[in-house]
């Protein structure tokens, strides 16, 4: 039997359940996520100590990353869009 040196490290988030396998975020819904959307969409709102989000810095927005601002802009425009269609 050949023995492997392969190590597989996976921090779960205390609050949001986010992980982190080999240093990828993965949201808990399985899908790849990024560190600065996390911090955007969710550390930032629930403001947790447990919180183990790398990047997260409290207060911090991350301009170029996904927002809740972002989405409601997309949402208005959207909507918008429709009522003059």
């Amino acid at each position: 039997m050949e023995s492997s040196d392969i190590a597989i490290t996976i921090k779960e988030c205390p609050k949001c359940k986010a992980k982190w396998t080999n240093g990828q975020l993965y949201w808990s819904t399985g899908k790849v996520g990024d560190e600065k959307d996390l911090s955007n969409l969710v550390c930032g709102i629930a403001d947790d100590p447990t919180c183990i989000n790398p990047i997260h810095k409290v207060g911090h927005i991350y301009a170029e990353a996904d927002s809740w601002g972002k989405r409601s802009k997309f949402i208005d425009k959207n909507i918008e869009g429709q009522n003059n269609a």
